[in-house]
């Protein structure tokens, strides 16, 4: 039968690769099919072939690279104010330019980068960042957003090479390429100061540099099967460095090695000495490389973010006392507790913060009506409190009285700096915590009642042991009640200001939310020691770092009137995100898939899942086809099961998520729906053409096919483009708007 039509048997046919599972298949086909396009090709057409080829490919790589910038940096400087996230990110990036510390859930890499391209194009680090809508004015924001942009539109010609790489075909490439070019999420997202297109930036040079150096199988340890191996591993770093999705393309890159050393080790042509160098090449660029790349983006993370900021209190008081300008930097305090001293509490818990309270009641309805008493996580004078003897309200600090040290095991009662109430607890129910205590400021000049005593003990010491600042675990037992003071991190409504509940519970279980420690000591009656052999070594810091990111991350909650979505949504572009403007005299960007890019992505997805269903079986009966459809077969099972594992492993984990989803996080999974996307129809349409050989037009098929898909992809992009670039007027039910007719589903708000 003829071959397909577009590039003959060099596009139908020439369609080996490795795949995940079937490296040796792939070598042995490239060799079969590599000798019969020899034979049947004369010596002087197949080299003219080829080069015609080569710089075919070349110059649809410059096209859909010039296209992918050009609609990227477009109407890059509008609107010239903050829009959405960009209230976060670019105050990140503020930060590292003024070098001040602050916490995040997210590695640093992405804010870093962001950091650094506002400082090199004159950003000097001094606009607020305060709410979506604030115009930027006189302050320079296109670098932030152009290194954006600039990451953003490497998207496109990322796809392309990796679908060119896994199918062998230049219409099953430029397809993938139209699709995300045209896409008006992924150009949104590509114009602002945000992590996404950082992120989406490594993870496609991370699923490239996997895929070729899959294909230089044939030359293992050659300078360019190293040169993919050490890019992989790069790349994997930037990843997990800019956000912990990046997790998702290490597991598939990791999954993808055990396969290629499962067939090594197989392979009885190979000594084990080779098979040990191939252990040891993947060990060092795909695990060690990427560690230390990623441990050293946070030491430049810890160099740079040297002075205090509003992220210390997320941190331990070790922590903080190598920030300069925190009250712990370079101090000395009073080394022991004692009677009279002004101390600040603050829980061993990562990110719960401060013992801390104010003059705001709580609710009718709420326990008892007396004052609050909650952690906050940020410096406050709030947070002070004074240490007095439970029975006697005599001043400690009186120069005729002596300095009485606090010990394990003594009753004492801790009275609020600010507001003289005394920390108390009762029978009444937490807030927010079933079955544990209330805990309230009480009294009136730190004159309450027996439920104001507390018995303070240091973990694991004996009665009568000094109570050391710092270094020393305490817990508070409530002596009416016997429960334990600690806070259960869980964010009190708006009548508490958002901070977190205290709770006295009766469950006497140690745990580190109802361990404390003694951070601020003033004394003036007791000699100080300096703080500095309290500073933490490195890999200290980094461990905690680490361990606040993830409890921040799990404890992300939605905020009131905040857009959030669930993951069925995304795929089938359910809700869209407005990063700018509501009204019709706002400029209006809002976030959403291009819908006829999405649901044509969506119904791949299944077409893929039922025409590889049925392949798979009939390869594995043994059915016997014609080599041009074993072929594409191949190109369906391997290529498009290669990019169908990262749809599955950068969406179906948000399932399992309990944190706040919103719809850009489905963004990196719809970069593989979309190579899947050109696989499959390039695919379909080839083997549609073989089917139909003896019908005249049979060859034409394909090429109308593949435009058909082109043309209908660039015109819904031409419909939409106002969703992304912006736009002032009517909104869509309005007949006047640009957007009349296209709100095709009422959950699109624009």
């Amino acid at each position: 039968m003829p071959p397909a039509t577009g590039g003959g048997l060099a596009e139908s046919e020439l369609r080996p690769r490795r795949g995940r599972c079937g490296p040796q298949a792939s070598r042995a086909a490239g060799r079969d099919v590599a000798a019969r396009a020899a034979a049947r090709n004369p010596k002087g057409l197949a080299w003219g072939s080829r080069r015609f080829e080569t710089a075919s490919r070349w110059a649809l790589l410059a096209l859909v690279t010039l296209l992918s910038f050009a609609t990227r940096f477009h109407r890059l400087d509008e609107p010239p104010h903050i829009c959405w996230d960009e209230t976060h990110f670019g105050k990140m990036g503020s930060y590292y330019i003024n070098r001040t510390f602050f916490f995040d859930v997210h590695p640093p890499l992405g804010k870093m980068l962001i950091g650094l391209a506002g400082y090199l194009s004159g950003y000097d680090g001094t606009f607020l960042f305060q709410k979506p809508g604030d115009k930027y004015e006189h302050h320079s924001y296109m670098g932030m957003r152009g290194l954006c942009a600039f990451l953003g539109s490497w998207l496109v010609p990322f796809a392309y090479l990796t679908v060119l790489d896994l199918s062998k075909s230049l219409s099953a490439a430029l397809l993938t390429a139209a699709l995300l070019t045209f896409d008006t999420g992924c150009l949104t997202l590509s114009q602002y100061i945000l992590l996404d297109p950082i992120l989406m930036f490594f993870i496609m040079a991370a699923m490239l540099s996997m895929v070729k150096y899959n294909s230089c199988v044939d030359r293992p340890f050659s300078a360019l099967w190293w040169f993919w191996l050490s890019l992989t591993g790069v790349s994997l770093a930037g990843a997990l460095g800019v956000k912990f999705v990046g997790l998702f393309i290490i597991l598939q890159v990791g999954l993808n090695t055990i396969a290629d050393l499962w067939y090594l080790f197989g392979d009885l042509s190979l000594s084990l000495v080779t098979v040990g160098k191939h252990v040891t090449a993947r060990v060092l660029c795909l695990i060690v490389l990427p560690l230390a790349l990623y441990t050293a983006t946070f030491a430049v993370h810890f160099m740079v973010l040297s002075k205090s900021g509003p992220g210390d209190g997320f941190f331990s008081s070790a922590f903080q006392a190598r920030l300069s300008g925190n009250n712990l930097h370079n101090a000395s305090i009073p080394e022991h507790l004692a009677y009279g001293s002004e101390i600040t509490v603050k829980n061993l818990q990562m990110a719960i913060g401060y013992l801390h309270s104010h003059r705001h009641l709580y609710p009718e309805g709420i326990g008892a009506r007396q004052q609050q008493v909650t952690t906050y996580l940020h410096k406050d004078y709030n947070n002070l409190w004074i240490i007095k003897k439970h029975n006697t309200n005599s001043d400690p600090l009186d120069p005729s009285f002596p300095v009485e040290f606090v010990r394990h095991g003594d009753i004492i009662r801790l009275e609020h700096k600010e507001t003289s109430r005394n920390l108390h607890s009762h029978y009444h129910e937490a807030p927010l915590t079933r079955k544990h205590y209330q805990v309230t400021g009480y009294g009136i000049n730190g004159t309450g009642d027996s439920n104001d005593f507390w018995r303070i003990e240091v973990v694991n010491r004996k009665f009568g042991n000094r109570i050391k600042v710092l270094r020393s675990r305490i817990r508070l037992i409530h002596l009416v009640t016997g429960c334990v003071l600690g806070s259960s991190g869980k964010v009190l409504p708006r009548w508490g200001w958002e901070q977190l509940e205290v709770t006295c519970t009766p469950y006497l279980k140690e745990t580190l939310n109802s361990l404390w420690n003694v951070e601020d000591h003033i004394n003036p009656k007791l000699p100080n020691i300096s703080l500095n052999v309290l500073q933490p070594s490195f890999p200290e810091i980094l461990l905690e770092s680490h361990m606040v990111m993830i409890w921040g991350n799990n404890g992300l909650k939605p905020k009131d009137n905040e857009f959030t979505s669930k993951p069925w949504h995304w795929p089938i572009n359910y809700q869209g995100l407005r990063f700018s403007g509501v009204n019709d005299t706002d400029f209006r960007v809002y976030l959403l898939g291009n819908p006829v890019v999405w649901w044509l992505n969506l119904l791949s997805i299944v077409l893929y899942l039922l025409s590889g269903s049925i392949i798979a079986v009939a390869m594995q009966r043994g059915t016997r086809v014609p080599a041009e459809v074993a072929g594409l077969s191949q190109v369906l099972l391997r290529g498009g099961g290669q990019v169908l594992l990262g749809w599955m492993l950068h969406y179906f984990p948000f399932f399992l998520m309990g944190r706040v989803l919103y719809f850009h996080h489905y963004f990196p999974a719809m970069l593989f729906s979309s190579m899947l996307t050109g696989i499959l129809w390039d695919t379909l349409l080839r083997l549609c053409a073989w089917g139909l050989a003896s019908w005249p037009l049979a060859r034409g098929i394909h090429m109308v096919g593949i435009l058909s898909l082109l043309l209908g992809t660039a015109y819904s992009f031409y419909l939409f483009h106002p969703l992304a670039y912006g736009m002032v007027g009517p909104l869509a039910q309005d007949p006047q708007s640009p957007m009349a007719g296209l709100r095709w589903l009422d959950s699109w708000e624009f």
